[in-house]
């Protein structure tokens, strides 16, 4: 954030819209889109390969009451992290790529939008115990999406509320609905 204020003085805030009605039906759409992409592209990886699971997500089935709401508490903090360590790097790859490599606005979203996805999905690396192929082609796809909601609303606001909804309905499967499903 000090580097956007640094970059950008006075306008480092442009990237916290005002969130209206419209904005919150995005999330939501933009997170089942999320769903949708990140479960087929994983399914397609799981045929061919193997997939690792998310031990934190694992884990939170074993969490109740105010332990289980200071989880999902603490996920939505890191998704507004998460936003902020692959927008603000879009962003300024995105200027770098324009302005200074001469590349057209498009190529340069492009090439942002991929470079940033690519980076992204390496951060999680240590998450799915060093799945090089998991990480780059299922968390890489799925950042492609939420950096999309970014890109169509010049909102972090709805990329976030994207990733949180994204990540917790994910994790209320594991939490809520797995234990049924081994029940039946």
């Amino acid at each position: 954030m000090l580097a956007l204020a640094t970059a950008a003085p006075g306008r480092w805030g442009a990237i916290f819209r005002r969130v209206g009605l419209r904005d919150v039906l995005l999330m939501f759409g933009f997170a089942i889109l999320n769903i949708i992409v990140s479960m087929s592209v994983g399914a397609l990886l799981q045929t061919f390969g193997t997939v690792t699971a998310n031990a934190g997500v694992a884990g939170a089935a074993d969490l109740e009451g105010a332990r289980l709401a200071s989880y999902f508490a603490k996920v939505g903090l890191q998704m507004l992290g998460e936003e902020l360590i692959t927008i603000l790097p879009f962003l300024a790859l995105l200027w770098y790529l324009h302005a200074k490599v001469g590349l057209s606005r498009n190529a340069a979203v492009l090439a942002a939008w991929l470079l940033s996805a690519i980076a992204f999905g390496l951060l999680h690396l240590p998450t799915y115990d060093w799945n090089v192929v998991q990480c780059l082609v299922v968390i890489g796809s799925a950042r492609l999406v939420l950096t999309w909601a970014y890109v169509s609303t010049k909102n972090i606001w709805v990329s976030t509320g994207a990733h949180i909804i994204n990540d917790w309905t994910l994790i209320s499967m594991t939490v809520f609905v797995a234990p049924l499903a081994a029940a039946a």
